[in-house]
Parts: structure tokens; sequence; C-alpha cells
């Protein structure tokens, strides 16, 4: 298990990770016209970021919003105990608009943002994907050693070549679209450390990760059959190792389910198969709000909970995070409330 030891985001309802908790719980949505015309001659509602400029495309946008987050996450840490850092990247999936080298600029520029803050670090890219952070976290968790881990989870659908891409597949939330999704953007930041090394750092937890699961869907959103939940529901109980179920199942759920149908069944098929690790079928997504952020999810949902069990308006003292990426990788982790539980 890891503490979390500090948090860093940008989103479109707010510039820090606590403004962005607390806007996502109060129901806040900056879903807005983008500039970009649907081949209906149509605007686009996308959850976008108010201070960049609509041209900045994909890439150039990842940039600014990684950068914010890292700054902000390692702002206040006592640079002096630990001056090095592993850096861990969980960007988008290869699409139109984003190809190896745009991943390499992003990582560049969030290893760049952690340097300026005085930390030695290199950039690995460990993860893809809405599920592109729960990648991470499992293979730091693999690693039994005192090192601090920053993960950054950075995703911006406002690229024209992704939209229209997005579109041409009758993937986007527009009339005559059954089951289309609002894109959207952000960029997290989880600064994870074993317990000994929170207490070198003088930061208290403000959650636990008890552990990760990764696995492989075969049957993707092509398949005509559509998913039978079987690779979350192995990611979950993955996750769940070590927890006593149904004694210790999850009371919050986060969910990146974005209103598309392929998921939506999947979730159904999901909770039959691993409902011992649920307190209830009720799940929280940010899709209404600011939109589908992709590869930002993980860390983003992880901020909420980290937030929810430290303002004390948490259901309880677990909470799960789950996410599917496109090309079928499922991931979930377990996170816990230090104050109410301490080590799980």
């Amino acid at each position: 298990m890891i503490d979390l030891l500090g948090i860093g985001a940008r989103t479109p309802v707010g510039l820090t990770a606590p403004a962005s908790a607390a806007a996502i719980r109060a129901g806040i949505s900056r879903l807005r016209e983008f500039a970009f015309a649907t081949m209906r001659g149509e605007p686009l509602i996308i959850g976008a970021d108010a201070r960049l400029k609509d041209a900045l495309q994909g890439p150039a946008r990842m940039v600014e919003l990684a950068t914010s987050a890292v700054a902000e996450a390692l702002a206040d840490l006592a640079l002096g105990a630990v001056p090095e850092c592993e850096l861990w990247l969980a960007l988008p999936e290869q699409r139109p608009g984003f190809d190896d080298h745009a991943a390499a600029t992003v990582a560049r520029a969030s290893a760049d943002a952690a340097r300026q803050r005085g930390f030695r670090t290199r950039a690995t890219i460990g993860g893809r994907g809405h599920a592109g952070v729960m990648q991470c976290v499992r293979r730091i968790l693999s690693e039994d050693d005192a090192r601090l881990h920053v993960v950054v989870g950075v995703d911006s659908y406002c690229d024209d070549e992704c939209l229209v891409w997005l579109e041409e597949a009758r993937r986007l939330a527009q009339d005559g679209v059954r089951g289309g999704f609002a894109p959207g953007e952000a960029a997290g930041c989880l600064v994870l450390g074993r317990r000994r090394l929170g207490a070198l750092l003088k930061r208290r937890p403000l959650a636990t990760i008890s552990g990760a699961g990764v696995h492989q869907e075969t049957q993707l959103r092509d398949s005509e059959a559509g998913s039978f939940g079987l690779a979350m529901s192995k990611a979950v109980l993955d996750a769940a190792a070590g927890l006593d179920l149904p004694a210790h199942a999850a009371d919050a759920v986060y969910c990146d389910i974005n209103g598309e149908r392929y998921r939506s069944e999947e979730w159904g098929l999901f909770a039959t198969r691993a409902h011992a690790a649920l307190r209830s079928l009720q799940y929280q997504t940010f899709c209404g709000s600011i939109g589908d952020v992709g590869a930002a999810f993980g860390a983003i949902a992880s901020i909420a909970a980290a937030q929810s069990f430290a303002r004390g308006y948490a259901p309880g003292p677990r909470a799960l995070v789950m996410a599917g990426s496109d090309s079928g990788t499922r991931g979930a982790m377990f996170l816990h409330d230090p104050r109410l539980e301490g080590r799980p």
C-alpha cells in the first residue's frame, strides 16, 4: 500500500485540486460551445478550460494542463528531504491528433515542471487511456521502495483531428447520435510515497491506496456481443485483494462512464460479478461537469475521493476508482480515509 501525500489539478471548473473537487461536488458545469463546427455546421459542446484559447490544439493544451497540476502538487514539499522523484505519465492512447511525438512532448514538459520546483526526475509513460493512472499505480505498488512517486494523468479532446475522428465514429453527443459523449480536458497529479517517506516530509496522508488491478478486456466496443464485464470485475477484485469483502466494500464509486451505451452495459454485467466489492450500485462520474476527461480520469477521481475524506462528506472510509480505456484496458484501485481507518 502507499499514501497519497499531495495533489494538484487543472480542470474546466478549477485551477487547483481543491477548487476542482469542490466545483464538481457542487455540480458546477463548464460545458460550453467550442470553436469547432460539426459536419452539420453546428457548434459542439465541450468541457474546455476557459483560460486556454480555443485555437490551441490538443497536445499543446495538455502541456499547459499538466505543468499547472505538477507545479501545484510539488509546490510545498520539503525539497531538502527528498530531492528527487519518479514521474509517471498517464497519457491518451494513440489517436488522430496524438501520436508518440506528442506523448514525448507532454512527458518532457511535465518533467521540466518538476525540475523547475527543484526536483531531479525522469519521466516514464506508465499508462494509456482512461485506465492509465491505475496502470501507473499498480507498477508503483509492485516496487517496495522509499522513492517519491508523482503520477500525472492528462488528456484533452480539444483538437480538430480528434474531434473529426470522434464525429465520424458517431461518438460525440449531438442530435441523431445515440449514446454519444461530451469531450473534456483535465490534468490531475498525485504525489505518492510510503508511510515512512510521509513522516520524513512531515505530510499527513490524504488517502491510502491499498491496491490496484489492471486487466485486458477482449470484447471491445466493436464486438457484436459487447463486453460481459469480465476484465473490469477482475481488475476490481484484484484491487480489493487483502480486503475483507463484503465488509470492506467500497462506500463510494467513481467511474468513467460517459453516456456511451457500451460502457453502461458493461457496468450492469460487472455489477453482477463483483457486487461484493460495492456497497451500492450508485456511482459518481464527472461528464456532466467537465466532460469525459480520458487519461486524466483516474487522477481527478482520486483527488475527488481524497477531498471527500478531508472535508468529511465521504459516505464511508473506502472509495473505488474504476475506468476503462478504448483499447480494452480496465483498471481499478481502492482508496481509504486514513483518519478513520488507518492503514487498512
